[in-house]
């Protein structure tokens, strides 16, 4: 089995084509399965600034089929032809795409280098795949490894200490453009009910915000203030709000959005300076709106200029944590590509003993003799298997087991057969304690 990504990312190209490229993300794993047989895994990971879909397919030969499927399937969401598509992306295999998940799970291809948010969108990403069934089993244990190495760069690093986000960043520029600087005189309304509307509300609230209404396209504010607090806002209510709001953030993504006409209608008779903060990959707000007089735009690009620079020690620290990861995993990985070929050979010698012991026994009958004839080949079998079986492990950690399988179809006439992948059945996870997000949370979530 074979993993590679297909990456598109803030670094790469810009945020409106990745916000397009990202079009129908949360179908886009199932019908990739339904409709390639190349494609034997999926997961898909949208945040605010990245697109990235994780695949496993059956052989090396497979991965331009499947690369090509997505694309297709990309093209035809996203309205884009498939020749921009394909541009848009870097296709990762081997252990390219274990180093490059575990650095952006660990912050370390963030906007905001060592923010935190990423790691729980990669852990949700995850989640969502598992409950579609669409998670190969070596994509959960990729995503799984790349949760753990987050958490050790957390635990291990001052990267991120300061507790910066993309949230963070954005409401410390909104600080700078105010007047006033005091958070508790102000007045928010945060469009979206999703995972960065969640922190933005906890970040309103560390600051001394204490007038904040949600409103959510899809009706699921009242929920959502339920257990955050704030006021629910609905479509009767969201302009008056907006008239006198200090701050609107945006962090839904949703398929209607703030136009900049109708915002200035709704503004006209408002005295103060409303601060814009548009945290959306598909933009809630019109970019125009920030060419509107008392109107201070901020968007994912302004996070991304004003963001400062982790100290190189940490980064560096991090990176080494990072890297380490990705070795372990691919040997590891290696290590088990071979356990097939370790099991074949092993049933192959005991097939050969057991036929032989057959025959003493059909001789000698069930005597003591037979019984230390018996213990004595089993005892060499093992001993004669011992240095094999540590050689495949070697080989496979330097990624030459295909030498190894060679040899045992070259000397044994064994055809190793590699196992199919684990049904989504025998995931791991206990669904339970999660559910996936709807896919109207998924749009909401940046």
């Amino acid at each position: 089995m074979v993993l590679f990504s297909l990456v598109a990312t803030h670094a790469d190209i810009d945020l409106e084509t990745v916000a397009q490229l990202s079009t129908g993300a949360s179908e886009l794993a199932t019908s990739a399965l339904s409709g390639s047989p190349a494609v034997t895994g999926a997961v898909v990971l949208a945040t605010c600034n990245r697109f990235e879909i994780y695949g496993e397919a059956s052989h090396a030969d497979d991965v331009e089929a499947a690369r090509a499927a997505l694309v297709a399937q990309i093209s035809e969401r996203s309205g884009l032809n498939e020749q921009l598509v394909s541009r848009s992306f870097n296709t990762r295999t081997g252990g390219e795409v274990s180093q490059h998940l575990f650095a952006v799970s660990s912050g370390l291809d963030s906007a905001v280098v060592g923010e935190r948010e990423i790691a729980g969108q990669v852990r949700r990403a995850l989640i969502t795949a598992q409950h579609e069934g669409t998670a190969s089993s070596g994509l959960i244990r990729l995503f799984q490894a790349a949760s753990k190495t987050a958490k050790d760069v957390g635990a291990q690093t001052a990267l991120g200490s300061r507790g910066l986000s993309i949230v963070s960043v954005a409401l410390d520029l909104a600080t700078d453009l105010s007047e006033n600087a005091d958070w508790s005189t102000k007045k928010a309304v945060v469009f979206g009910t999703g995972a960065y509307a969640g922190a933005t509300m906890s970040l309103l609230r560390e600051r001394g915000c204490k007038d904040i209404s949600v409103f959510s396209s899809s009706g699921r504010a009242e929920g959502f203030v339920a257990t955050r607090g704030g006021k629910a806002l609905d479509a009767d209510s969201l302009p008056a709000a907006v008239a006198a709001a200090d701050v609107m953030i945006g962090c839904s993504g949703s398929d209607t959005r703030v136009e900049a006409d109708e915002l200035a209608r709704v503004r006209a008779d408002s005295p103060q300076t409303l601060i814009a903060i548009d945290l959306a990959l598909t933009h809630d707000f019109d970019p125009a709106v920030g060419e509107l007089d008392g109107v201070e735009l901020l968007t994912l690009e302004s996070v991304r200029l004003a963001a400062p620079q982790e100290q190189a020690e940490s980064l560096a620290q991090a990176s080494g944590i990072v890297s380490g990861a990705a070795t372990a995993f691919e040997q590891e990985r290696e290590a088990r590509s071979v356990d097939s070929a370790i099991v074949a050979l092993r049933r192959h010698t005991m097939n050969v003993l057991d036929a032989e012991m057959e025959k003493v026994r059909a001789r000698h009958g069930c005597t003591a003799a037979a019984e230390e004839v018996e213990f004595a080949l089993r005892r060499m079998v093992k001993q004669l298997l011992h240095v094999p079986t540590v050689r495949a492990r070697e080989l496979a950690s330097n990624g030459q087991q295909e030498h190894y399988i060679a040899a045992l179809e070259a000397l044994y006439g064994i055809t190793v057969e590699q196992p199919a992948a684990a049904p989504a059945a025998e995931c791991p996870v206990d669904h339970g304690q999660a559910g996936p997000a709807s896919a109207d949370a998924r749009r909401e979530t940046a």
